[in-house]
């Protein structure tokens, strides 16, 4: 007993050991997977593109950094062939010069890394990948300029000696900063005809400071005063203020306006050299400036487009009243209208305006506009944001002038109309005493537009409503509230609703039903549902009918056929023949029948002639039916001899 005991503890033991085992090289396992994935996260965490702080294009601080980099651009580009023309300019602010131009270079390096942070838009997202943004900037054209613009050519200077300032051309190639700017600018502005002006202004300005420096260094290597055309001596001692720097750039810089805007007489070249340069000038001058100007002339006309295009349909209407020899008080009146419209901007159509604007933008700017004038009508005040944003959208101004009737007693109301500006009164009918005076906020018109049953008034109008002075006033059609009704049927039964209680409050409601007398159109309405109840109607019972007539067949063909199974007498399919062949004759009656309509009226404006061919054509369509019939009842004949023969070959079967 002790052995047996001792050997089941040391099996029990060994399987406790061999547990042990297999729970350790489990731990090491989950050890070891953990590792491994906690090893692939970090790889993917290293492979995911780093998010970096990336400036956006359309945003302001890329906006201001362009305004920056344009400072030292345009430094450039009109210091750099100054300082290499006028070599006193370069001598006597070296200090100066040595400051700005490295200035100027750390803002182009700044700009290098600047644009590596640019992002960009791919399907429609800002890219924030580091490596995409550096790489799509090296890979780009503009990066090759950039590179070209930050050389150390300052080191040339050690060999030419530092009177040589146009080694530093290469910093022009940033002219493509300056010129985004302006774009941006153009876009931003909110006077863009000005800025296109002045712009144009500083680009005559660059070319003819251009031409000015090339003019005065041309000079210097024929001679100074060597003859009348080239800039004078520096050494006259009659004029010794042409020795002065000031005066040899304000020189030059009339010599070259002279010259390119061929206005001013200047003195002939003499040499060969000197009629080369000037025809290079005039052809610079008639080629730029002659573009230049036409710019200028198509922005001048376009600063007074809106306005030439207002002066020709006052025009076209002063024309129209002559012709038509309107009276000199209503002609007043209406220039006095189009000279309020003008005055106080309210020439331009809103709809014309907006109309290249998405839905959604077009909406957010009604509601800014409109939203408020809206909701101070009580009818509208607990509708629902969509009906609200739908109503703003169609919501259309109009100006009356003083005297101007904006409807009157009797008249069907097709529009409400909502008082923006402006004073407007509730007259009588003699048009002078005053009931009660309107202003702004005030609204009218609302009750007409609903179609509410039992109104008395109906859609007439129930007063006269004149303007007092000047009105605006924003208007909405009947056509237009219904159309947005449409979609939104729970608030058109509180509009109608809320009209009700209006019309009782002022007792303008008839309540009695026998009074209410249903639309027009809702009776139309009706009319067409009932037609088309009543087209299912048949319809169905057409299909109710052809399966009714199907399965009757169908059992006929069974019952037949367990008679001859049965081998009992089968009886005379004559009659069943002459159904099927009646309801053929029938179908095919009220197919003529149909077609016999729709033709009678083609039949009437024919001729004899024609009459007499269709009797014809009648007469061969009975014979076709003739021959039809015969070769069916021959068909029926040769079935029942074939079921007489079936019949008899069952009953010797049976025999036997």
């Amino acid at each position: 007993m002790n052995n047996s005991n001792n050997n089941e503890e040391e099996k029990k033991k060994e399987n406790e050991a061999k547990e042990n085992e297999k729970e350790k090289e489990k731990q090491e396992k989950e050890k070891q997977e953990k590792e491994k994935q906690e090893k692939e996260k970090q790889e993917k965490e290293k492979e995911k593109p780093k998010e970096i702080f990336v400036i956006n294009p359309a945003g302001n601080l890329y906006y201001n950094w362009l305004f920056i980099i344009t400072i030292p651009v345009m430094y450039n580009w009109t210091m750099i062939i100054a300082r290499a023309c006028f070599e006193e300019l370069q001598q006597n602010f070296l200090l100066y010069w040595v400051f700005l131009d490295y200035t100027a270079d750390l803002i182009y390096l700044a700009d290098m890394f600047f644009r590596t942070r640019t992002g960009y838009l791919e399907q429609g997202l800002m890219v924030k990948d580091k490596k995409l943004l550096r790489d799509r900037y090296i890979t780009s054209f503009q990066f090759r300029l950039d590179l070209i613009s930050m050389l150390p050519t300052d080191i040339f200077y050690l060999y030419f000696g530092l009177d040589y300032p146009e080694i530093r051309l290469n910093k022009l190639l940033r002219i493509g900063r300056m010129m985004e700017f302006f774009t941006r600018t153009e876009t931003k502005t909110n006077y863009p005809n000005i800025f296109r002006i002045a712009n144009l202004i500083m680009y005559i300005l660059i070319i003819i400071h251009w031409n000015a420096c090339f003019y005065f260094s041309f000079s210097k290597s024929i001679g100074f005063g060597s003859d009348e055309w080239v800039y004078p001596s520096l050494d006259d001692p009659e004029e010794p203020a042409f020795a002065q720097p000031m005066r040899k750039y304000s020189f030059s810089l009339y010599w070259s306006t002279l010259t390119l805007t061929t206005i001013g007489e200047t003195p002939p070249p003499a040499l060969d050299s000197e009629f080369l340069f000037h025809v290079i000038d005039f052809l610079v001058g008639v080629l730029i400036f002659a573009t230049i100007v036409g710019n200028i002339a198509t922005m001048i006309s376009n600063m007074n487009a809106a306005q030439a295009k207002f002066q020709s349909r006052i025009d076209n209407i002063k024309q129209y009243m002559q012709v038509r020899k309107v009276s000199k008080e209503l002609e007043e009146r209406v220039i006095k209208w189009f000279d309020y419209l003008w005055n106080n901007g309210k020439a331009q159509d809103e709809r014309e305006v907006l109309r290249y604007l998405p839905d959604k933008l077009k909406a957010e700017i009604a509601i800014q506009v409109h939203m408020d004038t809206l909701k101070k009508v009580r009818i509208f005040a607990d509708c629902e944001a969509g009906l609200l944003i739908e109503l703003v959208l169609k919501l259309r101004p109009q100006v009356f002038s003083p005297g101007d009737y904006i409807c009157k007693k009797g008249d069907i109301g097709r529009e409400m109309y909502i008082i923006k500006d402006g004073k407007l009164a509730v007259v009588a009918d003699d048009g002078v005493t005053q009931f009660v005076v309107l202003g702004s906020g005030s609204y009218f018109g609302e009750i007409s537009i609903l179609n509410i049953k039992g109104s008395k008034a109906g859609n007439r109008r129930t007063a006269n409503i004149r303007s007092i002075g000047y009105s605006d006033l924003f208007c909405l059609s009947k056509d237009d509230l219904m159309e947005s009704l449409l979609e939104y049927p729970d608030a058109k039964m509180m509009l109608e609703e809320k009209g009700r209680e209006i019309l009782m409050k002022d007792g303008l409601i008839d309540l009695d039903p026998a009074n209410i007398l249903p639309e027009a159109k809702e009776l139309e309405e009706k009319v067409s549902k009932l037609y088309s109840s009543m087209d299912l109607m048949q319809m169905k019972l057409r299909k109710i009918l052809e399966k009714y007539k199907n399965a009757d067949k169908a059992l006929k063909y069974r019952i037949k056929d367990l008679e001859h199974h049965t081998g009992e007498k089968v009886e005379d399919t004559d009659e069943d023949e002459e159904d099927v062949k009646k309801e053929e004759k029938e179908v095919e009656g009220e197919k003529k029948e149909d077609e016999g309509e729709g033709d009678e009226q083609k039949v009437v404006g024919k001729k004899g002639e024609e009459t007499k061919g269709e009797e014809g054509k009648g007469e061969e369509k009975i014979e076709g039916e003739k021959e039809v019939e015969e070769k069916k009842e021959e068909e029926g004949k040769g079935k029942e001899a074939e079921e007489e023969t079936t019949h008899e070959e069952a009953t010797e079967e049976k025999k036997k």
